[in-house]
């Protein structure tokens, strides 16, 4: 059985990087849109960040098209848009699709591990969140209307 450490993605300057780069480290995975109703929530990713990454927390920003087309930008304009708006220094990848013939397998491992409402898989909307423990065990699922700040004392209990 695969492990979140088994995964690798490209980050948005197209670089491979394998997740065992952040082993030992709890994580915040979220898939993620520039023109989104929950785009906000890229200040509250970046608080959490920036409080909490010199004890071992990072959160993993995966930008995705797939919900109303609302990332149709390119990785270039995508990180351009998360530094200048929301000054955005966690890590972000390339685009990825969540759902479908088509999703990275790390979206396919988080969703086997951790399901959604009523025990469905599919990720339903953008600003789904993954925490993962440092262990590289998905801890827990969290919804798009899941705001950053609602989530840091599960984020705390685990660092």
């Amino acid at each position: 059985m695969a492990g979140l450490y088994d995964f690798s993605a490209k980050d948005i300057s197209g670089e491979d990087v394998s997740l065992e780069a952040y082993e030992g480290k709890v994580l915040l995975v979220v898939n993620t849109a520039s023109k989104c109703g929950f785009t906000k929530q890229y200040k509250g990713l970046e608080s959490m960040y920036k409080d909490m990454s010199g004890r071992g927390f990072e959160v993993l920003g995966f930008p995705c098209n797939q919900f109303g087309s609302q990332e149709p930008g390119d990785e270039g304009e995508i990180g351009g848009f998360c530094e200048r708006n929301f000054g955005v220094t966690f890590p972000l990848f390339s685009k990825v699709e969540v759902n479908g013939d088509e999703q990275h397998p790390l979206f396919r491992y988080l969703k086997d591990e951790a399901r959604g409402l009523l025990g469905t898989r599919g990720i339903k909307w953008n600003f789904t969140k993954f925490l993962v423990g440092r262990d590289g065990q998905v801890v827990k699922r969290f919804g798009p209307t899941d705001k950053p700040e609602s989530i840091v004392s599960a984020v705390e209990a685990l660092l």
